[in-house]
């Protein structure tokens, strides 16, 4: 009787497979996918494990396995996805524009015709962070001291160079840049080894606390006169930073700059059901969501779409049309 039912059953499978069906006792086949994000101190790090988490909680749903890991920013993060070494990355606005439109690191390469848009995320303010002893009330104050601009591949590297050459001054004659990672330059300003850093972050930022929170007396910079920049980039604009989350810098009132906004990208070739279910998860859970970081704490649906240069990928077209957000 078993070995009846044993026949039977290898018969079900094999009229299964000649008809393209896939028997219902069959394992289903789980689709794995990587967010790239940036360093574990900014914001990026936390919102590609945000997202991935909602995602591995729904694995028997959709079929997808979703992890995250640590990178050098936005212009990796594009090259990745471009690559096909990672299927989504958090990037800023402004590299976004860049790599659709063939500028700065992709001069070379031309623009990146796969790359597609999923949404945005939270604003990023260009962050200038100075210890009092140097004598920084002012980013012009910045000459001939030695600066963190970011590292190579980041996207803060270029809004620091643009910050500097909006108010008049040349990084590589003006000041001694350093190019180090942000999650290492609150170390090295507490130590005196610079005088001030920037960084494009999304806020409360751990590095930004760490910074204000040594013995070395540090202050948060105003960056003004930079109007020009903000007339010739469509991705930035003006920004505050709030205060009330850094308690140890010396001053105390919000602090005018300019920024981007993070967001979510990936690339054509990624298939539509795989972000569709992303873009699903994360826009009818908003509110959850909302909650895991401070810096999302104003995110709407309709400001998620907006800063997007890079078409929408279809599955994020296909929720948003579903969802009454696009027509």
């Amino acid at each position: 009787m078993m070995r009846q039912a044993k026949l039977v059953l290898a018969c079900l499978v094999v009229i299964c497979l000649a008809s393209g069906l896939t028997p219902q006792f069959s394992r289903a086949r789980t689709t794995f996918v990587a967010i790239g994000t940036g360093g574990i101190t900014g914001v990026y790090y936390p919102t590609g494990g945000a997202i991935a988490r909602m995602i591995n909680k729904k694995k028997a749903l959709y079929g997808i396995s979703c992890s995250f890991e640590s990178t050098g920013g936005s212009v990796f993060n594009v090259n990745a996805v471009m690559a096909g070494d990672l299927e989504f990355g958090v990037v800023q606005s402004d590299r976004q524009y860049q790599a659709w439109h063939g500028l700065a690191e992709w001069k070379t390469r031309g623009p990146q015709k796969d790359l597609r848009s999923v949404f945005s995320i939270h604003p990023e303010s260009v962050t200038l962070v100075a210890a009092q002893d140097a004598g920084i009330r002012g980013i012009r104050d910045l000459r001939g001291k030695r600066v963190n601009i970011g590292n190579p591949g980041s996207g803060q590297r270029q809004n620091s160079i643009d910050a500097l050459r909006a108010v008049g001054l040349d990084p590589e004659k003006d000041l001694r840049a350093e190019g180090v990672k942000a999650a290492e330059a609150p170390g090295l300003l507490q130590d005196g080894r610079i005088d001030a850093f920037f960084y494009t972050v999304g806020h409360p930022s751990g590095a930004i606390k760490e910074a204000t929170a040594g013995a070395r007396k540090v202050r948060i910079v105003p960056i003004r006169g930079v109007e020009t920049l903000l007339k010739k980039y469509p991705y930035y604009a003006p920004a505050l930073i709030p205060m009330e989350f850094y308690p140890g810098a010396i001053n105390r009132e919000d602090v005018p700059t300019f920024g981007v906004k993070a967001t979510f990208v990936t690339s054509i070739r990624v298939p539509e059901a795989v972000v569709y279910a992303i873009t699903k998860e994360v826009f009818e859970n908003l509110e959850e969501f909302k909650t895991l970081h401070p810096a999302y704490k104003t995110l709407t649906p309709k400001s998620m779409l907006q800063g997007l240069t890079a078409p929408l990928h279809p599955g994020a077209r296909r929720y948003f049309e579903e969802a009454g957000l696009l027509r």
